[in-house]
């Protein structure tokens, strides 16, 4: 079962838009194609590869060393040293999200992704934000699956739709959010009643990650966090169906303040 697993990784991998050689990352920096991640092989320190890897660093663009070998796997023996995984859409900055919300004279719903790993938990969750109208999502730089092409098709091209904002700090970024109004709520299993707590004003909903849930300076910049009764032997569920229960809860709530 584990190599299994393995070898349906490195597939997923290979579905990737793969940008292969200094010549060809070098264009497309050039050209500002939106990059997910730069892949740099392993003690390599070529002349020509440290300026576009300082480059990326400059963009925020995450940078990971890894085996040449894993290179030669991923995107053949030609890539001297270095590729980069072309993003299925360009990021949104987070001003955007806000503008989207003031274009539709709604007060602001986001997400907030805080380190989630599984490129169908994001996508599932774009593609319930796009049906439940969040304004966007909001993913860090760092240790989160980026707009790869597995979330582009978990979504159903609901990335097309949906503004994703990649930020170097969440922390920083929900400080930021709730100075400007918005009530920031964490999922969790010990918090509220997910139903009983007012979602109508400007609101963003923290998902954690897979295995840990939501980190704890995250946390506790949260105003409030909510939780789904679990009423069988299960104690949690998927990240992205319990995003999509609590984002159809402030659709609701929403829907329900217009109509009065």
């Amino acid at each position: 079962m584990r190599e299994t697993a393995k070898s349906d990784a490195f597939a997923e991998d290979r579905q990737e838009e793969w940008i292969v050689g200094r010549n060809a990352v070098a264009e497309a920096l050039h050209a500002g194609r939106a990059i997910d991640r730069l892949l740099v092989a392993k003690g390599d320190r070529n002349g020509r590869i440290l300026p576009l890897v300082a480059q990326c660093r400059e963009r925020g663009i995450p940078i990971k060393e890894t085996d040449a070998r894993r290179l030669d796997e991923l995107c053949g023996t030609n890539h001297q040293g270095i590729a980069a995984v072309a993003a299925c859409k360009a990021y949104a900055t987070v001003e955007d999200i806000l503008a989207l919300a003031a274009e539709r004279g709604e007060p602001p719903f986001v997400i907030l992704c805080d380190e989630l790993e599984d490129p169908h938990n994001l996508g599932a969750i774009l593609r319930t934000a796009e049906a439940a109208g969040a304004h966007g999502v909001i993913i860090p730089k760092r240790r989160s699956v980026g707009l790869t092409g597995a979330v582009y098709k978990a979504s159903a091209g609901a990335v097309e739709y949906v503004p994703v904002a990649r930020v170097t700090n969440l922390t920083d970024t929900i400080r930021d959010l709730k100075k400007l109004g918005l009530w920031i709520y964490g999922l969790d299993m010990d918090g509220e009643n997910w139903c009983q707590t007012n979602l109508t004003g400007a609101v963003g909903v923290v998902v954690g990650s897979e295995g840990h849930g939501i980190g704890r300076l995250v946390r506790e910049q949260c105003d409030g966090v909510l939780s789904l009764p679990m009423k069988g032997q299960i104690n949690s569920l998927n990240a992205s169906v319990a995003t999509g229960i609590v984002l159809y809860e402030i659709a609701r709530q929403r829907d329900g303040l217009k109509a009065h």
